[in-house]
């Protein structure tokens, strides 16, 4: 049987999505419940970090250990990718080590040359181009409160980072409807919304974007690797934060995401933040949990 892997959202089928979505659901239930089994008893993560995530590592290992399985953390000092030993190589060789691998890193390209290479299956856990792992939490949070988000609407407001193109593919794959509001010049993949057709609208007007949504998400205005930018940046995204008088455009029972970490009173108001009525961002940050040990069973369980 073929190994499956995630790479993108992409890489599932909306079915499987859903499949991993409920899965994830169930098993929140059941560690809520003190019912878990230990399914990953004598299986082993390999995590391999070349940018740093206090929710990814946590969530990982956590979900390993929950399940009775093991996590091995190997940071920019344990590895080489691409540098003094080619990815191809790593690969062939941490995958006859380890049963599933989570990366996280820098380009696109080093995740999928690596799962070309891997004997089991490869997770990407952010790159610069995608975090799909994010989108599932933030699914099944959406689930959770709402019920399903297929018909829905989702306003974007912010850069179009690999949090937007992430929420791209899951417009595609959910059947959703995506309003994107980004600065002149901050706009996402140009490709990536041809193939989203009808169902993506990009526009320069957060307010225009936030029209009738039921859920609003943003992050960072300066990702990781972007400090240097900061500054210009705050100029840039200057009207576009998330907050009350936004929400306000937005469907009377909208909800708030953001994927953490936030920078307060930047691209989100406090006072929206820890508003429990409209933020649900302690439930989606504590989905990435959920979420992962589902889609780890389901790869686990269609590469076997």
């Amino acid at each position: 049987m073929a190994i499956r892997h995630f790479l993108s959202l992409r890489d599932l089928s909306p079915a499987e999505l859903n499949q991993v979505i409920n899965l994830a659901i169930e098993m929140k239930a059941a560690k809520r419940e003190g019912r878990q089994e230990p399914i990953f008893a004598g299986k082993v993560l390999g995590m391999i970090f070349e940018k740093s995530s206090t929710r990814t590592r946590v969530s990982f290992e956590a979900g390993m250990a929950q399940l009775g399985g093991d996590a091995l953390f190997l940071s920019p000092n344990d590895t080489q990718l691409g540098r003094g030993e080619p990815i191809e190589d790593s690969a062939r060789v941490i995958s006859r080590m380890v049963d599933i691998v989570m990366i996280r890193t820098h380009g696109q390209e080093i995740v999928e040359r690596f799962a070309e290479y891997s004997d089991v299956p490869v997770i990407n856990a952010l790159t610069n181009e995608f975090h799909p792992c994010q989108l599932l939490a933030d699914v099944q949070t959406f689930v959770e409160h709402r019920g399903s988000i297929q018909g829905k609407t989702v306003a974007w407001i912010g850069d179009g980072n690999n949090m937007c193109n992430s929420w791209i593919n899951a417009a595609i794959q959910f059947d959703f409807k995506l309003q994107i509001a980004c600065p002149v010049g901050y706009e996402p993949d140009a490709a990536l919304v041809a193939e989203a057709g009808h169902r993506l609208m990009v526009t320069n007007d957060p307010l225009a974007a936030a029209q009738g949504a039921d859920l609003v998400t943003t992050d960072v205005f300066a990702s990781m690797g972007q400090e240097q930018e900061q500054e210009e940046r705050m100029e840039k995204f200057a009207g576009f934060q998330v907050n009350h008088q936004l929400m306000s455009h937005a469907a009377d029972n909208a909800l708030f995401m953001h994927c953490l970490p936030a920078h307060r009173d930047e691209e989100v108001s406090t006072e929206l933040l820890e508003d429990s009525d409209i933020s649900v961002v302690w439930d989606e940050a504590e989905n990435r949990l959920h979420a992962q040990k589902a889609l780890m069973v389901f790869l686990l369980q269609a590469s076997s």
